[in-house]
């Protein structure tokens, strides 16, 4: 509970150090909002070329866009200390400082970044679930709520496992490692599709390697009642839980590389 408390200190005292130049957050998260809305406007001209791809309606097409964007977005405004500073932190010797306080490195490595830029990418995401909704005729219920919160908060997770590799690169090779970004910020790109679409050897890398497929489409495709592969129900729940795993497999192979890092100094 303290470290929670000590997070959400550390995630409002950065929200405020950005807000000092309100200028320059404007026209940043201005930015933001162009280039996620220049993504979404991908989709919308694939919906109007094509109306449906391999059986996904265009309000689907939206909904999985929304689902995916909502939570890597949400993952860099509250994990950017872990998604993007990490490398810079063991270059520039910065990570030496974490070593000497009293807190677990990875705790204070997820208290030293916030990128409240994302939250007009968060926007644009949750624009599109609601239209991807409404276009999908979607008939709400409880079930249905839980398992768009499990799926999204179990993708966060799981996005931070993800990018817990590159950190791990970074602490042997000081330089981050880009093939790790193919399966980050490419597995984002790709993956605002239904999987299915894609040839089995990508359907694989995204159901066994980052399972996106797990924690993102089978609940997805459950809540716009088209499972996925057929799948049961149940799965729509147990599935996503593929994302906790991986993120506690990667926290402690992090623990694990922190014993063989090595100061580059400063």
């Amino acid at each position: 509970m303290n470290t929670l408390k000590l997070y959400f200190k550390s995630i409002g005292m950065l929200l405020r150090s950005h807000l000092q130049y309100p200028e320059s957050f404007i026209m940043q998260t201005l930015a933001q909002l162009v280039m996620e809305g220049g993504e979404l406007m991908v989709v919308i001209l694939i919906v109007d070329r094509f109306q449906s791809l391999k059986g996904w309606s265009g309000g689907n097409l939206y909904f999985f866009f929304g689902m995916m964007s909502v939570s890597f977005y949400l993952t860099e405004l509250f994990g950017r200390g872990i998604t993007g500073d990490f490398p810079m932190m063991v270059r520039t010797g910065r990570l030496d400082t974490f070593l000497v306080r009293p807190r677990g490195v990875l705790t204070q490595v997820l208290c030293a970044g916030t990128d409240p830029r994302r939250i007009t990418c968060i926007a644009v995401g949750t624009a599109a679930l609601i239209m991807g909704s409404t276009l999908s005729g979607i008939s709400w219920n409880l079930l249905k709520v839980i398992a768009l919160a499990e799926s999204i908060v179990m993708s966060c997770l799981l996005i931070l496992g993800l990018f817990m590799i590159e950190a791990v690169f970074s602490i042997f090779s000081v330089k981050s490692v880009e093939l790790v970004n193919a399966i980050t910020y490419g597995g984002r790109s790709a993956c605002q599709y239904p999987v299915d679409v894609y040839p089995l050897p990508l359907r694989a890398l995204f159901t066994v390697i980052a399972p996106f497929a797990l924690t993102l489409h089978v609940p997805a495709s459950w809540i716009l009642d088209r499972p996925l592969y057929g799948w049961p129900s149940w799965t729509a729940f147990v599935t996503p839980l593929s994302g906790a795993a991986v993120f506690a497999v990667m926290a402690a192979v992090f623990r694990l590389a922190m014993r063989h890092y090595r100061s580059t100094g400063s």
